[in-house]
């Protein structure tokens, strides 16, 4: 007999808790005997639907997890503090998409085509990685395998869909007040909590996330930690930049590697071809690379404009697209979901 299981969304209203609902019902491997949609006070009461029938949005309380088998955080790393050992007592397997336990020793950080082996060590709370760290391992740790890897020197170019729907409708309306030779006032970017904001209409900003003592961002120490501790090596040299661009879905990224032995860019490219969840894009007399337009939507990491360094026999160049909200958030979480069914950890 197959098992069934009662699914919580923590954050159902949000942008990639919406996600997280639709891959639910169109994607997952498992099946699912009841659903909960939690979310702040503020959002209870707001009716969804899954599957045809209306379900009705309740206010998150440590007694909403009784019953719950597996719990997908998307509302905030204050409420995953505040509820995710809650749902643990209560029997649940809480898959996290945020911040809040991700460099926590004694949790998973886990991009099931990397780490998938990792699940069994968890102890009740699995981190879902940031989204621009999730779509850089998936492309390098096929080529991490074969070859080895030193270097990583990523640039990002990130959509703001990736601080929240606010940041797309402030997009939105300064792009049509710099149309239009309107006076605006930016209010978000770069970070809401900030002292100060910055237009991101027609511009690109250098900081996403506070700044940290060392002056890289939270952001670029995510993509610095998160790498090491996903592909289970210290010693590999990470170093990022940042970058959020005016555009609303797909995180794009500059990614120079250095790799251990000998290889050449026909080798890399049979092996991306050949690795799961990625799609090679990559042919320069036809114009073919990834572009963040064409990925949003989609599940898969695009991979393409691979190509040897000039000065480095050693070093290869990447250009790395994924949806952030898919792959970088929802789409990862839910296969996390689909490999603890599949292990049978749940």
């Amino acid at each position: 007999m197959t098992k069934s299981y009662h699914v919580a969304v923590v954050g159902a209203t949000g942008a990639v808790g919406t996600q997280m609902i639709q891959l639910l019902e169109e994607a997952a491997t498992f099946k699912i005997k009841q659903i909960s949609f939690l979310s702040s006070a503020r959002s209870a009461g707001q009716k969804l639907t899954f599957k045809g029938k209306e379900v009705i949005v309740q206010e998150a309380t440590p007694e909403s997890f009784n019953g719950v088998d597996i719990a997908l955080f998307s509302a905030g790393g204050s409420v995953s503090k505040k509820f995710a050992e809650e749902a643990v007592k209560r029997g649940a397997i809480v898959i996290d998409n945020t911040s809040a336990y991700r460099m926590d020793e004694n949790v998973p950080l886990v991009v099931p085509e990397v780490n998938e082996r990792a699940l069994k060590k968890h102890q009740g709370i699995i981190a879902n990685p940031n989204c621009s760290t999730i779509q850089m391992v998936a492309a390098l740790e096929p080529i991490r395998k074969e070859w080895g890897l030193n270097r990583i020197i990523v640039s990002t170019y990130q959509a703001v869909s990736g601080s929240g729907v606010s940041a797309i409708q402030e997009l939105n309306e300064q792009s049509r007040a710099v149309l239009d030779d309107k006076h605006f006032t930016p209010e978000i970017m770069p970070v809401k909590g900030d002292k100060k904001h910055y237009q991101i209409a027609f511009n690109a900003l250098p900081q996403i996330d506070v700044f940290t003592e060392n002056d890289y961002t939270y952001e670029e120490m995510k993509m610095i930690n998160e790498t090491k501790k996903i592909m289970e090596d210290a010693s590999i040299k990470v170093a990022a930049t940042c970058v959020r661009i005016p555009v609303v879905s797909g995180h794009s990224e500059s990614v120079y590697i250095e790799v251990e032995k000998e290889t050449d860019v026909a080798k890399i490219k049979a092996c991306l071809k050949e690795a799961p969840g990625v799609v090679l894009e990559d042919d320069p007399e036809t114009q073919l690379y990834p572009q963040a337009a064409n990925a949003a939507g989609k599940k898969e990491v695009f991979v393409g404009r691979i190509r040897r360094d000039l000065d480095n026999p050693l070093g290869f160049h990447l250009w790395i697209v994924s949806d952030n909200l898919l792959k970088g958030a929802a789409w990862n979480s839910i296969q996390i979901a689909e490999s603890l069914v599949k292990l049978e950890i749940i």
